[in-house]
């Protein structure tokens, strides 16, 4: 999500959020545009390399797992109640993260992500019931609250399979063009063909590629964005701390040119980067 508020959303055909949830969740993008862009690039994983929102899943579901097996035993009740604390710990960043990934999302993804969110907080507001109800001794109402609990966490993280390995939320965009590229030295273009300073597309076979010629290198980069296959040569080229980057232009994610290492999210994986040479007046590139 790109503009300064909330985009209208729907949950179906022809049918638009709620007043109150599109108010929340409007309330939510207020709280995303006040954060910093470090603190927003934590919570997409940019400094882990890959999406944060996934590992910190497993923490709350994990330990909410392990909760439900203690619940078997008998005089486990503590260590149960432990464990559900330690999942809603867990489940706070895991929130805030994947808010900050939806918030970049497509709008069919952000319909999906929706009903992903409403499970996993009638989920967390199960489990808090819950933890309530075993600190006041009242462990068979725990159990029961926590069974629905994971039921619900259940749903929602079916529903996450679905976001990342359907819809493509977190994955690699520009993993399939990388993996068609060849590994022998392919002609890009002839050397005086590409505009100094102006990133172009060109294509290497079927897959297009990102081109940029500059005062005395040349580099290539897949042309899709990792984060959501955005155009990269219709961005534009700026100098973070004396390097250069290209900037997406759908969701502002910035990559050095160099390397294609990430200097801005969303996105968390870096750009794939081909190997260059000029031979004569061609300009050639192919996979590392």
């Amino acid at each position: 999500m790109t503009g300064p508020g909330l985009r209208a959303v729907h949950l179906g055909d022809g049918e638009d959020l709620g007043t109150a949830v599109f108010a929340y969740l409007n309330s939510l993008h207020a709280v995303n545009r006040a954060l910093s862009r470090p603190v927003k690039d934590a919570l997409h994983g940019r400094w882990l390399g890959h999406p944060l929102h996934p590992a910190l899943t497993d923490v709350a579901v994990g330990a909410w797992v392990g909760s439900a097996v203690l619940d078997r035993i008998p005089g486990q009740e503590r260590a149960a109640t432990t464990l559900v604390g330690v999942g809603l710990a867990g489940a706070v960043p895991a929130v805030w993260s994947g808010f900050a990934d939806w918030s970049e999302a497509d709008p069919e993804q952000e319909r999906l992500g929706l009903w992903h969110a409403a499970a996993q907080a009638a989920g967390n507001a199960l489990y808090l019931a819950s933890l309530v109800a075993r600190l006041r001794g009242r462990h068979r109402a725990g159990r029961t609250l926590g069974a629905a609990g994971l039921a619900a966490v259940t749903v929602g993280a079916y529903l996450g399979g679905h976001l990342a390995y359907r819809s493509g939320v977190g994955m690699n965009h520009a993993s399939p063009a990388w993996r068609r590229l060849p590994r022998a030295w392919q002609v890009v273009d002839e050397l005086t063909n590409l505009p100094q300073g102006k990133p172009v597309r060109r294509a290497i076979g079927d897959v297009p590629v990102l081109v940029y010629r500059g005062p005395r290198q040349v580099h290539v980069l897949v042309e899709e964005c990792v984060h959501l296959a955005g155009p990269l040569s219709e961005g534009e080229v700026t100098v973070q701390d004396d390097e250069v980057c290209v900037v997406c232009p759908w969701h502002g994610s910035t990559y050095r040119l160099r390397d294609g290492a990430v200097r801005r999210g969303p996105a968390a994986m870096p750009q794939p980067v081909l190997k260059v040479r000029i031979v004569g007046e061609h300009v050639e590139a192919r996979r590392p």
